[in-house]
């Protein structure tokens, strides 16, 4: 059968196969998604890992792998609202999605967050086209301009501090995750896994285990209530669609985290940037991530993404249409499942002592560093952590902290 001159053949067969693959990607990212500490890059290495082992053609692997992603990018967002709330007392310093729990609204930060990545991800693949357009003319250029590019990045992020001592406090994190990613980086540490590396410790030192610390003495998940939006539909689809738009730049620029580009994401819709803001735009950019690298990897080579780097390292043929249409069933699964799962997660931390919880986290993500980068990786782990500690301290954005690889980027 012709349709617009484009030949469509139905195979139960190879679609119920298909369909299998991608299911079990989306297990898989629900499962790494509901784990505390768990990157979905570390996730990728696991998965570029076992894939040639997995019977099955190579595209479908990668349809599962790509699947794995999107949901994880759609359910990551639970365990961090549920875990590390800090005592309200501390509310001020407190990331703004633990502002909303500590409010009782943390069931409308998780669908604010489900709104923000499945608005984005319909939003990035008609952009993905004339954005990849437009990147394959450009990339040259900005690959050959790349430091002043992520210095130019580095300093937007410092002057947009709202405060100077979150301005003075900023580039000293900035400079000493630069420091701390040029010492490291390039480090191959023995490690229990092959598909190790120093990224799972320096990343679980500054971003993860600093929150579980800092909120040990935390009352937990308080009481929460209704799940209605305190928002408007207007708010909510203009913040995701600058998280879409933002997501370009992760997608085609090394070194350039999701949190940066929210950060920038933001600036283009003034008067909305509260902690809802912050949600829908962190969810938007993660997920529409995802689109955008796949467009950037089969356009220009270049992965941008952890899983990016699996779906090359395995050999998958980029075969667009079969991707995209993971991408979507994936996305839609996602959406349902952090509305499904993520009220019964609060609601069972909230009952967890958590203490115990945090203690029993930080122990997950010591021997996760272990496990990619051995000894020396707990001792990249330990020191990440001190820094990690540093920016709220001093009343500015942990962002700054990426400096970690923007800094050797920039200085290559």
């Amino acid at each position: 059968m012709e349709v617009f001159g484009t030949r469509l053949v139905v195979a139960p067969a190879t679609t119920a196969t298909a369909l299998a693959f991608i299911l079990g990607g989306i297990a898989l990212g629900t499962l790494s998604g509901l784990t505390p500490g768990i990157h979905v890059n570390n996730l990728a290495l696991l998965l570029a890992s076992a894939a040639p082992a997995i019977p099955g053609p190579p595209e479908l692997v990668g349809s599962a792998m790509l699947s794995a992603g999107v949901v994880h990018s759609f359910l990551d967002v639970v365990p961090t609202l549920a875990l590390g709330v800090p005592d309200p007392v501390m509310a001020v310093s407190a990331l703004p999605g633990h502002r909303l729990v500590i409010e009782g609204r943390g069931r409308e930060a998780i669908r604010l967050s489900a709104l923000g990545s499945g608005l984005a991800v319909a939003l990035a693949v008609p952009l993905a086209i004339p954005v990849t357009t437009v990147m394959t003319t450009a990339y040259p250029v900005i690959r050959e301009n790349l430091p002043f590019v992520l210095v130019f990045v580095a300093g937007f992020l410092v002057v947009t501090e709202p405060t100077m001592r979150g301005k003075v406090g900023g580039l000293v994190a900035l400079c000493a995750s630069v420091i701390l990613g040029v010492l490291t980086l390039d480090l191959s540490p023995a490690a229990p896994l092959d598909a190790g590396g120093v990224l799972t410790p320096l990343f679980a030192g500054l971003f993860g285990a600093p929150v579980l610390v800092d909120a040990m003495d935390g009352a937990g998940v308080p009481e929460q209530s209704d799940a209605a939006l305190a928002t408007s539909r207007e708010d909510v689809v203009l913040t995701a669609a600058a998280g879409a738009v933002a997501g370009a730049i992760v997608g085609y620029l090394p070194g350039v985290s999701s949190a940066i580009a929210a950060v920038i994401a933001l600036t283009l819709v003034p008067g909305r940037t509260g902690a809802r803001g912050f949600v829908v735009a962190t969810s938007g950019v993660n997920t529409a991530n995802t689109v955008f690298a796949l467009f950037a990897l089969v356009a220009l080579g270049t992965p941008r993404t952890g899983v990016m780097v699996a779906l090359r390292e395995t050999n998958t043929p980029l075969h667009l249409p079969t991707l995209l249409v993971s991408v979507a069933i994936a996305g839609i699964v996602g959406f349902a499942l952090a509305l499904v799962v993520g009220d019964t997660y609060l609601e069972t931390v909230g009952r967890a002592d958590y203490r115990t919880l945090s203690v029993g986290v930080l122990s997950l993500l010591v021997i996760a560093s272990f496990l990619f980068a051995g000894i020396v990786g707990i001792g990249i782990f330990l020191v990440s952590v001190l820094l990690g500690l540093f920016p709220p301290r001093v009343g500015c954005r942990r962002v700054h902290l990426m400096g970690v690889l923007m800094g050797p980027l920039a200085l290559v």
